[in-house]
């Protein structure tokens, strides 16, 4: 049996008037997810419980087939595992975005999308400047790094009441209200304050405002937590499988679970990505492997952008060149199922993940017609297929 599973990243979303009411989802050209749709089943998964963070730690865990409730720590270790650093039991890792401030308003939670390069240099900066042997700044990729508190000679106050917030949930708006709270946020705070000063003049910055692109103007903690304890699939579900991504959170969880990682050229993790390539990688994974996944991470990030036509049109990239050529790969043969689903809504009119039922649509050997026509949330919302225990749909999907 070949399965083959497809992550539009915040694809799901809400009727919009400017739409005549439809989502970006209905509205997009999608032939492809309209076949699988025709030929198989659509309906409804709940991956994120409404105590739990809504954004993409928790729900890829959940659509991957694992209980956020039992194994979530938080972000940052999920992406920690994506570049190979051990935690020990009384490590913290802590996700650190290089954003754009002003007024203490959230501009850019992205700083502009600053280019790797020029985020290692600020990090390493960092790692010269604030005096502390326990801690490790770690680029990562563009905005996304990371900070790693390490329990050596000072044992770290964090607990499961530290309080802190992702960036993108506050794009545009005051974050006075909104920094660290609770036990150990006197560190995280400090070292954000500290990060505006060495930031405010640094050589990278006078740069990329000489180029007409908004600066670095500090760091902003987040998404803190423990080494999550994961079986690995192929014990769990009895099937290998491997991940294709631009985004260290999915590489993470790939590598927790047991998962092989193939890296694409040109994947970039925003509106800009390789689809093709991506397709292509996935097509000739197939070959050596029985699971194949695919993350794009592009309809997201134009959520976040809150750009609808963006939205739309990574939509119509996905089903046109990862959707298609995979259905065409698959369709030689008679033992395969695919499935197809974000991992939670990320509405263009917050701009920010939400909780809530995302659509998915599945077909294969063995799965049942139900008579769908189209692949999207309102076909989704009248199916009887419905998992409010999202991470449950894993097991049905592999039969």
């Amino acid at each position: 049996m070949k399965y083959v599973i497809v992550i539009p990243d915040g694809a799901a979303d809400e009727p919009q008037e400017t739409l005549n009411g439809k989502t970006p989802l209905a509205t997009a050209r999608t032939p492809a997810l309209d076949a699988i749709a025709q030929s198989g089943i659509v309906g409804r998964a709940n991956y994120v419980p409404s105590h739990l963070p809504a954004g993409s730690a928790v729900a890829n865990m959940s659509l991957l087939g694992y209980d956020p409730n039992a194994a979530f720590t938080g972000r940052a270790p999920i992406e920690a595992a994506a570049q190979g650093i051990e935690l020990n039991d009384g490590d913290w890792a802590v996700r650190c975005n290089l954003v754009t401030i002003e007024n203490q308003i959230m501009h850019d939670f992205t700083a502009d999308h600053i280019s790797t390069q020029e985020a290692a240099e600020l990090l390493n900066t960092l790692a010269r400047t604030i005096d502390n042997e326990n801690i490790e700044w770690v680029p990562g990729v563009s905005y996304r790094n990371l900070l790693i508190c390490r329990d050596g000679q000072q044992q770290w106050p964090f607990s499961a009441d530290t309080r802190t917030i992702p960036p993108h949930d506050l794009t545009d708006q005051h974050v006075v209200d909104h920094y660290p709270r609770g036990p150990g946020s006197d560190c995280l705070n400090q070292w954000m304050r500290e990060s505006v000063e060495i930031f405010a003049n640094h050589p990278i910055n006078v740069s990329r405002v000489r180029e007409g692109h908004r600066p670095a103007t500090n760091i902003w903690l987040w998404g803190q937590g423990r080494r999550p304890q994961l079986d690995s699939f192929a014990t769990k579900y009895g099937v290998r499988g491997t991940m294709i991504t631009a985004v260290d959170l999915l590489r993470g969880l790939a590598n927790l679970i047991g998962w092989e990682n193939i890296t694409v050229p040109g994947a970039t993790g925003y509106t800009d990505t390789d689809y093709g390539a991506k397709g292509r990688a996935a097509v000739n994974a197939l070959e050596t492997h029985d699971l194949v996944c695919v993350h794009i991470e592009a309809p997201d990030e134009a959520s976040h952008e809150g750009s609808l036509q963006r939205k739309i049109e990574a939509i119509e990239q996905i089903d046109q060149k990862v959707v298609t050529p995979l259905s065409e790969a698959l369709n030689g043969g008679d033992n395969f199922r695919i499935l197809v689903c974000p991992d939670h809504p990320t509405p263009v009119r917050t701009k920010t993940h939400s909780h809530g039922w995302v659509p998915f649509v599945l077909a294969g050997s063995g799965v049942p017609v139900d008579g769908s026509q189209a692949y999207d949330e309102a076909n989704a919302e009248s199916s009887t297929h419905n998992y409010p225990d999202g991470h449950l749909l894993m097991s049905y999907f592999i039969g």
